[in-house]
Order: structure tokens, then C-alpha cells, then sequence
């Protein structure tokens, strides 16, 4: 029973893990287990304190939220940099080879406009040619 700590000190309420400690009026109270944080009539929040006298539940909650927060972030950021990662190793390893093939094409596609324009060019020249009788 928690009841028999009230008014004595902290650290004797808390040896029972069932126990809260409420600090601003000294009493010991069971924990209500039905609810995660306990309610504002039985103990403010600053006040309340569960497991350990030197933390109060608003600065646990605070901490945790905090932590928590931070643990997401960082699996977020590492899950977009491994993503960004896989999709640079595949660009590489498929890139000069697209590359290459793209470069070969247009390679290919000047090569044959140059042989159009100098077909017609060829053919510009044989009838000047043929128009001042020079062939």
C-alpha cells in the first residue's frame, strides 16, 4: 500500500515501482495504471514523479519526445541516403553505357547529314559545271 509513505521522504514511496510520488504535497499515491499519465487531481504533472525522485514526468515527457523525434529523423535521413546512394550506383552503372550509346547515335546522325551535304554540294558543282561546260 503507497498510502503508508505519504509524508515521509521520495526515495522510500518509489521502492515500490507501483508507487507515485507527488512533490509538491509529500503524498504517496498508487500509480493509476489505467492511464499513461497521471491525472491533474491526483498530481500536476511538474510535480509527479515515478521510478526516480530526480525527474518529474513533464521533463520525461519532454526528453522522450525529444529523443524520439531525433531516432526518426535520423532513420529518415539514413533511409534517403541509402536510396540516393543505390540510385547514383545504378545511374554510374548504367550511365556510360547509355552514354556511349547515345553518343554513337549522334555520331552516326552527323556523319550522315555531312555525306548528305556533300552529296548535294557534289551535285551543285556538276551542274555549274555543266552550265558553263568546264566537265
Amino acid at each position: 500500500d503507497c498510502h503508508q509513505y505519504t509524508n515521509r521522504s521520495c526515495e522510500e514511496c518509489l521502492k515500490n515501482v507501483t508507487c507515485l510520488w507527488c512533490a509538491s504535497s509529500g503524498r504517496c499515491v498508487e500509480y493509476p495504471v489505467q492511464r499513461v499519465l497521471p491525472p491533474a487531481d491526483l498530481c500536476e504533472l511538474p510535480s509527479a514523479r515515478w521510478g526516480v525522485c530526480w525527474v518529474n514526468f513533464e521533463a520525461l515527457i519532454i526528453v522522450m519526445s525529444v529523443v524520439g523525434g531525433t531516432v526518426l529523423i535520423m532513420v529518415g535521413v539514413c533511409c534517403c541516403c541509402c536510396c540516393c546512394k543505390k540510385k547514383s550506383k545504378k545511374q554510374v552503372s548504367e550511365g556510360p553505357d547509355k552514354d556511349d550509346e547515345r553518343a554513337a547515335r549522334e555520331r552516326e546522325k552527323r556523319r550522315v547529314r555531312q555525306e548528305e551535304r556533300r552529296a548535294e554540294m557534289k551535285s551543285r558543282h556538276d551542274e555549274i559545271r555543266r552550265k558553263y561546260g568546264t566537265v
